[in-house]
């Protein structure tokens, strides 16, 4: 095997598994050479194979088995007419990367198979990013230029039936196995073709994958299951990545199975697992703009589906009117979740995306119905440790006035500090204060235990009474 060659072979074999704290390395010095012989060939290749099969390659209908055999026969077909000298090593080394350009997504296949990586970034050819239990780091691979990057980008668009062009240059999809796909091509885009892929488990997270990551509690957990079994509305809020659709996923499978759940998202994201969910799915416009279906066009379709609960992936926009409205007439227990930094900033953005409607509300008004509608808030955030971690819970108790009261639950305590990793100590922590909705739920027959509520010292004093 040539040098060229066994460096090409071990930088493509370089595991990006690495623990989180391990620095990824980013390409060496040799990259032009490289780029020069055996990068080149890979970029003339793969431009032929796609010429050539054309839109056989994007069949909806065509059996993976019999498009892979297609084209790895099409591809060794052209590695053999080839007058390029290669040994055997190197030409096997180009198979298998041309094979992960054309079937797949070139140098980025490999991140996307790592069940480790949550997150996929590229920002331009030379330049890819992951993000790992929480935070990110930069990879050694790369494209070989702008128009790799751009084929790869077209590829997977056309997979889920969308264009992008300068016409329409930007993307945002959901992927055959349900990773969401955002991708921005010039004119918008300044350094090259941008392109970010997220990333979900095969198995939705659990309630005891939440409390073994330090998310939640076990008291917290059973807390808000029966909160959810009791017909709450309750808003998830978080920052972006802090974890809200695992966390509304899992709330949501707290949902009796003989209710009638109907789920509305921008990109089906929730697996839930009781026997009557009904999935929508918003539709942005067609290259003519037409044929769009929003938010707020399937929350308003819901309302006539027949629903006990409806479930909004997130609102953020116009659509939290109707979501209000829907809580406040007879569609109890309804979960959402919106992008805010603290529970009071998730009631301001309540506030902010009714005015969207266009209806002339007044302030008083509008605070009226979130306070009516929505009984909890549940913050997510994301820490600097990169673990993710529901730091308030808290209950919307009516108004005062002109303003809406809030009283915290459940507190992440930060004053446990820092261990020698960097990693936070504190959990979700009672303030001590019983809601003011336990007797609605009593009402239906669930009891919240007193103990739920008490700090750390009076759980011990009334666990072990007379202990000093």
């Amino acid at each position: 095997m040539s040098d060229l060659a066994r460096r090409l072979t071990d930088l493509r074999r370089q595991s990006v598994s690495r623990p989180p704290s391990a620095e990824v390395p980013v390409w060496d010095g040799d990259l032009d050479a490289m780029r020069s012989e055996l990068y080149e060939l890979r970029r003339r290749l793969h431009a032929r194979v796609a010429q050539e099969l054309g839109t056989v390659l994007y069949q909806q209908n065509l059996d993976p088995d019999r498009l892979s055999r297609l084209v790895l026969d099409h591809i060794s077909r052209l590695l053999r007419e080839e007058p390029t000298p290669m040994s055997a090593a190197e030409r096997a080394a180009l198979l298998e990367d041309l094979r992960a350009d054309v079937l797949g997504h070139g140098p980025i296949e490999e991140l996307l198979k790592d069940p480790d990586i949550t997150e996929v970034m590229v920002n331009g050819p030379s330049e890819i990013y992951v993000e790992r239990a929480g935070k990110l780091f930069r990879t050694n691979r790369r494209f070989v230029d702008e128009d790799h990057l751009r084929g790869v980008i077209d590829a997977i668009v056309a997979r889920v039936g969308r264009r992008i062009d300068e016409a329409s240059p930007m993307v945002d999809a959901r992927m055959p196995d349900g990773a969401r796909v955002n991708a921005v091509v010039h004119p918008l885009s300044i350094n090259g073709p941008f392109l970010t892929i997220r990333k979900f488990s095969a198995e939705p997270l659990t309630d005891v994958d939440l409390i073994s990551f330090g998310t939640l509690t076990a008291t917290v957990t059973e807390f808000l299951q029966l909160c959810v079994r009791g017909k709450l509305n309750m808003i998830i809020s978080g920052g972006t990545g802090a974890g809200k659709t695992s966390t509304l996923n899992v709330l949501s499978s707290y949902i009796p199975s003989d209710e009638r759940t109907v789920t509305v998202e921008d990109a089906v994201e929730l697996r839930l697992g009781q026997p009557h969910v009904l999935q929508l799915e918003a539709r942005p416009p067609n290259i003519e703009g037409r044929g769009e279906v929003t938010i707020r066009d399937l929350v308003r379709n819901a309302l006539r589906m027949r629903p006990d609960r409806i479930v909004v992936g997130e609102v953020r926009g116009a659509e939290a009117l109707d979501m209000l409205q829907a809580m406040n007439t007879g569609h109890e227990g309804s979960i959402s979740t919106l992008h805010a930094n603290s529970p009071r900033d998730a009631l301001s953005r309540l506030e902010t995306m009714v005015l969207m409607a266009g209806m002339d509300l007044p302030m008083r008004a509008i605070r009226e119905q979130i306070s009516s509608a929505v009984d909890l808030v549940v913050h997510q955030a994301r820490l600097k440790d990169g673990s993710r971690r529901v730091t308030h819970i808290s209950e919307i108790e009516g108004m005062e006035g002109d303003v809406i009261t809030l009283q915290d639950i459940f507190l992440f305590d930060y004053s446990m500090g820092i261990d020698g990793h960097g990693r936070h100590l504190g959990h979700l922590k009672p303030t001590g204060i019983r809601p003011k909705f336990t007797g609605k739920l009593s009402d239906v027959g669930i009891h919240l235990a007193p103990t739920m509520f008490m700090s750390d010292d009076l759980l011990s004093a009334h666990q072990y009474p007379g202990r000093p």
